[in-house]
């Protein structure tokens, strides 16, 4: 552990054709975390996570990674999948090579090493007996899988995860959980954009509540509570306690 925050972000302004989607942004996360980015629809999460990565220019503020300025090649990535380019001809393996694309440098080309690593982060996810399908012929969970091996690929420490759980089965996303609680006991640092209030509840260490504003941040235990729940979904969401755990009922 390195002593300083995975990610800091403070003061965030950013947006579309000058409409606000992200308004004054501040919050702190610990290295080694499983934390969660928790809002409704429309709250920003998506534009969060590409402004930190450095995908969509704010119109201020900062972030910091691992106390230094924000850089693409320090973070694995994993959009939503239903943004990702399922058409292109290219197999699982391809993708996942492409996770070492920032580590190669200019004009040269993966090499046994990548490969070996591409590999190593589909076994991780089960994809390795998949390695040479196609991505036409991979179901939406295995599209999943194939995405988070390529941020796997990169070897980043810091891990943006964009709704991984969204179209899965119980099966599916309690393997996935599995997996970043693996990673996160190997000291990497994941934000996942989750609506899962359950799973963020009972596996999560941090989680941050966003609607435009950041409602709330910090250990699950402190902040998930009904008042930080109805002040980030609104009219969005009935909440219903189960067992001590809020769940959500749209």
């Amino acid at each position: 552990m390195s002593g300083v925050p995975a990610l800091l972000v403070e003061d965030l302004w950013a947006g579309y054709d000058g409409h606000i989607a992200l308004e004054s942004v501040s919050f702190v996360i610990e290295e080694g975390c499983l934390a969660g980015l928790v809002g409704p629809n429309g709250s920003g999460k998506s534009t969060l996570l590409r402004a930190i990565l450095g995908l969509h220019r704010p119109w201020r503020g900062l972030v910091l990674v691992f106390g230094r300025p924000a850089d693409r090649r320090q973070m694995g990535y994993m959009p939503q999948v239903e943004v990702a380019d399922w058409a292109m001809p290219i197999t699982a393996l391809d993708v996942a090579l492409m996770g070492r694309y920032g580590r190669l440098g200019l004009l040269r080309r993966p090499g046994r090493r990548d490969r070996e690593k591409a590999m190593e982060a589909l076994d991780r996810v089960g994809m390795a007996h998949k390695a040479r399908c196609r991505l036409q012929e991979l179901s939406g969970g295995e599209q999943r899988r194939v995405l988070i091996a390529r941020a796997l690929a990169q070897e980043a420490r810091l891990l943006l995860l964009d709704e991984p759980f969204a179209g899965l089965d119980a099966p599916a996303q309690h393997e996935l959980l599995h997996l970043f609680q693996g990673l996160r006991g190997e000291g990497r640092t994941l934000l996942v954009a989750t609506h899962d209030l359950t799973c963020v509840a009972t596996h999560f260490d941090h989680a941050v509540f966003l609607n435009r504003r950041v409602v709330a941040f910090g250990p699950t235990g402190e902040v998930l509570n009904e008042d930080v729940l109805q002040k980030t979904f609104q009219r969005h969401l009935l909440l219903v306690r189960e067992g001590g755990i809020y769940a959500e009922h749209s």
